[in-house]
């Protein structure tokens, strides 16, 4: 008879399928595409001098890309997480695993996923960051998880995700969210580690930054619409076509993700800033950066490089990384802080 780890680890393997089979692709723009820069002819530098190196919660990384929450739950994570992390080794980038739930509910302490020990082997350098939902600390979850999902993976920092849209699509979803505002402060001012709040590709608006950075986090991943829509995911995967018909009029909710990476570097000027939520390339990851993008996260958008080998996540980020540089090149900007000054054509409008 199915168990309920059996249950958790089934949704989090059908969700893979459903990402790669395209049923959660947003209806919603990332909004990245008005940003346009000003195209420098006559640029004063060597390309290949460029800087591209960017610092995150007091890290140095030698690229400014996370290699975003992906999965944390079916028997072939465990591949997956392997390569990500051997890749994050070697491109010298951050990594994010994600929901870590699975792995902290299930017998056998993680889920079949490889979110254990061999993950901090394979990456003894990378920034990694722990994952967990937010609404599991309205639900009982207190320090001692945030502790043992960090220490699960040898992690520096743990993302709190926050995912409404999805939870209340999702049919064995967590519909009553009160108190998950107070569980994030609560872990904030109690926990010792860095604590990073992320959406799940519907954005964050400027007044919940502004609430964030009131509770005491240390950074935001942005996570706005444009990239996979979690809520269709959910529809997708349901049998009986009620949570697929309550899913489909929202394909195009959510802050996109321009909009959202604008206002929350406005609304929370201290706070790390992640970009992600439909990027699609190294020239979405400089626009992300223009719009005060620390780092720039992908998950999707890399997965069928994990499913394939670690060299193919590595050649993913490196071309990510010529088209990045190819941007500062052509926008006369010698490092990142330059190209989040670059001139613009014209004030994007979201």
């Amino acid at each position: 008879m199915p168990t309920p780890d059996d249950a958790l680890i089934r949704r989090k393997d059908e969700h893979i399928d459903h990402v790669r089979a395209g049923r959660g692709l947003s209806g919603a723009s990332s909004g990245l595409e008005a940003v346009r820069f000003v195209h420098d002819a006559l640029p004063d530098l060597a390309l290949d001098q460029i800087d591209l190196s960017a610092r995150f919660l007091g890290r140095r990384l030698n690229l400014p890309f996370l290699i975003s929450s992906m999965t944390g739950g079916p028997s072939r994570a465990e591949a997956i997480n392997a390569r990500l992390a051997e890749a994050a080794q070697a491109l010298g980038v951050a990594l994010a695993v994600g929901s870590q739930r699975v792995a902290l509910e299930t017998a056998g302490g993680s889920g079949g996923s490889g979110l254990g020990p061999d993950l901090r082997r394979r990456a003894p350098d990378a920034l990694i960051l722990a994952n967990l939902g937010a609404v599991q600390f309205a639900l009982g979850y207190g320090v001692d998880e945030a502790r043992r999902a960090m220490e699960m993976i040898g992690a520096d920092a743990l993302i709190l995700h926050l995912n409404p849209l999805q939870e209340g699509v999702q049919p064995e979803g967590d519909r009553d969210w009160r108190g998950v505002a107070q569980g994030i402060e609560r872990i904030a001012a109690a926990f010792p580690g860095q604590v990073v709040v992320k959406e799940t590709g519907a954005g964050l608006s400027a007044a919940v930054a502004r609430r964030l950075a009131d509770m005491g986090v240390a950074a935001l991943d942005v996570a706005g619409a444009g990239g996979t829509n979690w809520g269709l995911i959910e529809g997708a995967r349901a049998t009986g076509g009620r949570a697929e018909a309550l899913a489909a009029p929202f394909a195009d909710w959510g802050v996109p993700t321009a909009r959202s990476l604008r206002d929350c570097a406005q609304a929370a000027p201290d706070l790390g800033l992640i970009g992600s939520g439909g990027i699609k390339d190294g020239l979405d990851a400089a626009r992300a950066v223009r719009l005060g993008a620390d780092l720039v996260g992908q998950a999707a958008g890399v997965l069928e490089a994990a499913l394939t080998s670690t060299q193919a996540v590595v050649d993913h980020f490196e071309l990510m990384a010529a088209q990045l540089r190819l941007a500062c090149f052509c926008t006369g900007s010698a490092d990142l802080a330059a190209l989040a000054q670059a001139p613009l054509l014209e004030e994007p409008r979201f």
